[in-house]
């Protein structure tokens, strides 16, 4: 008998929560191991002095697929508490998965047969797209798309930066599905800035795409990445102490790295991100920029040398460790958000109140 969508898509993905779970005795009892649980430690330590560094405005950079990997929870709960003054990411962490989910869908869990790819031509005449061993409905995802044109077609048509256009994003969210935790519903409530340098390389390019189409020659919607990095470089010049949180390299690192050397090539002298944590599983000796280290950005006066530290691990591991151990160290309660939407926004902010 044809196997049909319902055969492949039953279990759903369910996202760990740190809030239930003190990791820090596991956590503080790696401080006399070795090897990379030494350097989780050390990092765990690091993330919870810049929670607790009151002047330091936390960025978090996403890269990679870890929405639906079931560490959504976790994310939500450090903007909820806090923990995170700005996001940058990779567009499909922010509209694929998490705008996706925020929208009524869900992630799958594929069977362990389904890891070996033998079935991915089932898969692709069913519709469902696979992540390793995940599962996605490829026309829910076709929704989503609908969705980013429905927001563009109804917002002024002028160039916008992707901080701009997510947060038009989490209005929608507030408005249609203000139950479903989500970063860009929580975040738009936090006033925490979500930043895509490469926005349309996810399904709001499909919905962009799909604007500038039936808009012809018309005024439409556009993403100005410029802008984006004028944006996030104006955080940095307002609030000179900053720490990295990342997760994965490529574009978000990067981006969130370059913000000291465009402040300086604007005329401002600021300090170099005082505080970085990097999980990644790149490895340095191919020359790309997720697996160099924090202490090569110092060459480029980018990352400070005194708390900076490279965690090599897998993040669905790593994370609910170091984030579950400063959650319960609890530095976020005398902590406040620095709202930096507002700094962005602010007539904006004022008229929210």
């Amino acid at each position: 008998m044809p196997q049909k969508k319902k055969d492949f898509l039953k279990r759903t993905v369910e996202h760990v929560e740190i809030t239930k779970h003190n990791v820090v005795p596991l956590v503080e009892a790696m401080a006399q191991m070795s090897y990379s649980a030494r350097d989780l430690h050390r990092a765990a330590e690091i993330a919870d002095r810049m929670v607790r560094d009151k002047e330091c405005g936390i960025i978090l950079c996403l890269a990679g697929s870890l929405v639906n990997a079931g560490l959504k929870k976790i994310f939500v709960d450090l903007i909820r508490h806090n923990m995170v003054d700005a996001v940058v990411s990779t567009g499909a962490n922010i509209v694929d998965q998490d705008f996706f989910e925020g929208l009524g869908f869900r992630h799958y869990i594929a069977d362990e047969r389904l890891k070996l790819g033998v079935d991915d031509g089932t898969l692709r005449e069913l519709n469902i797209d696979r992540i390793y061993d995940t599962l996605i409905d490829e026309d829910e995802l076709r929704a989503c798309d609908d969705t980013i044109q429905k927001i563009a077609d109804k917002l002024e048509h002028r160039p916008y930066s992707s901080r701009e256009f997510i947060r038009e994003m989490g209005a929608y969210l507030d408005q249609k599905h203000p139950k479903i935790d989500g970063i860009v519903l929580e975040a738009y409530r936090k006033d925490v800035p979500i930043f895509c340098p490469a926005f349309s390389d996810c399904s709001a390019g499909f919905g962009l795409v799909a604007h500038q189409h039936a808009r012809g020659d018309e005024p439409k919607v556009s993403l100005d990445s410029a802008k984006d990095f004028y944006e996030l470089t104006q955080l940095k010049i307002k609030n000179p102490v900053t720490g990295l949180f990342m997760l994965g390299g490529g574009v978000p690192k990067n981006f969130a790295q370059d913000i000291v050397v465009a402040a300086d090539v604007l005329g401002h002298d600021v300090a170099m991100h005082k505080y970085a944590v990097q999980v990644t599983v790149a490895d340095v000796r191919d020359g790309a920029l997720s697996g160099s280290t924090l202490k090569e950005a110092h060459s480029w006066g980018k990352v400070d040398q005194t708390y900076e530290q490279m965690v090599y691990g897998e993040a669905t591991v790593v994370l609910p460790l170091i984030a579950g151990y400063v959650y319960h160290k609890e530095g976020w309660k005398k902590r406040a958000g620095k709202k930096w939407s507002r700094l962005l926004e602010p007539a904006g902010a004022a008229a929210r109140g």
